[in-house]
């Protein structure tokens, strides 16, 4: 079996190598033409050097995996490859898309009768070795056409991979999925904060970390990654105090405010990084002023 794969960004580029291990072709398609040959000559993939090529190189029905950014990135790809595909071909978009604009998609490719698959890829840097979780959404041919794919990407042939729903389920999913995960990696970092702080106690935090990881209540993946990079150095003065925001915790928050589902672990969450960012520095300067004029309290001159 044999599938075209267009991006070869860290977690694509990770991707072809599991499916060619897994004995899965594939004809991979680079803006970086000097990445796909590497990798061509790494794992034996075949090097497309333009999207005419990688169309042409597949057997119909096609199945093309997007692993762009998600927004214009993704959207430009798709309207310069919808034109070159047949009827019955398969779009897999494996991108972090909002899942409204997959289902906008979907319609748009139904319309030239071309399926869209979205997929929630989860993994990170470790899905070469231990596989992805898969959350994917569409019709249900496509997706057993799929299948086999899917099975080698995933955990385990039967583990790891679920066919949610229809189109936008997958992605619908996997915002979700983020979202969760924004709210639990907050709770560590004030958990272990907390403990930090207790200056007394003189916690060796990585100790706290690893014990935690077996048996504990709170064990998870997160919090292996934590027990590692504690045990290294657990003041961590060289990492700036900025948190990014990907774009899916914005929308989960939005989707609890549209659906009237109480989000607010979730939201505050992503409020934090917004503060980690410095988008609350005028407001606490406002704040510092307000309790000088109410109540005489002193402020800080800011230092450079």
């Amino acid at each position: 079996m044999e599938l075209g794969l267009i991006g070869l960004g860290r977690m694509g580029a990770n991707m072809a190598r599991r499916l060619r291990k897994g004995g899965i072709g594939v004809v991979a398609w680079n803006r970086n033409a000097d990445v796909t040959k590497d990798l061509a000559n790494e794992t034996g993939l075949k090097a497309a050097n333009s999207l005419e090529d990688l169309v042409s190189r597949l057997k119909t029905p096609r199945i093309v995996w997007l692993m762009l950014p998600a927004g214009d990135v993704t959207q430009q790809h798709l309207d310069q490859l919808a034109p070159r595909l047949a009827p019955g071909d398969i779009v897999v978009d494996g991108a972090n898309s909002y899942y409204k604009d997959s289902m906008r998609r979907g319609q748009a490719l139904a319309a030239k009768k071309l399926h869209y698959i979205d997929a929630g890829v989860s993994g990170g840097v470790w899905g070469l070795e231990n596989g992805y979780a898969l959350m994917l959404g569409g019709e249900k041919a496509a997706m057993e056409h799929l299948t086999p794919i899917i099975k080698v990407l995933a955990p385990a042939p039967d583990k790891g991979w679920l066919h949610c729903g229809p189109v936008g389920s997958g992605h619908f999913v996997k915002m979700v999925h983020n979202g969760i995960e924004y709210g639990m990696m907050q709770a560590y970092a004030e958990g272990f904060a907390l403990m930090k702080a207790r200056e007394d106690f003189k916690l060796d935090l990585g100790a706290v970390a690893e014990m935690w990881r077996h048996g504990s209540v709170v064990r998870s993946w997160l919090l292996d990654l934590t027990a590692e990079f504690l045990a290294l150095d657990q003041e961590l003065q060289g990492i700036a105090p900025y948190v990014a925001d990907s774009g899916e915790g914005r929308w989960t928050a939005l989707e609890g405010i549209e659906q009237g589902v109480p989000t607010p672990v979730m939201s505050l969450a992503l409020m934090m990084r917004f503060a980690s960012q410095g988008k609350d520095e005028y407001a606490d300067r406002l704040l510092a002023m307000m309790r000088r004029g109410f109540g005489g309290h002193a402020t800080k001159e800011k230092t450079k």
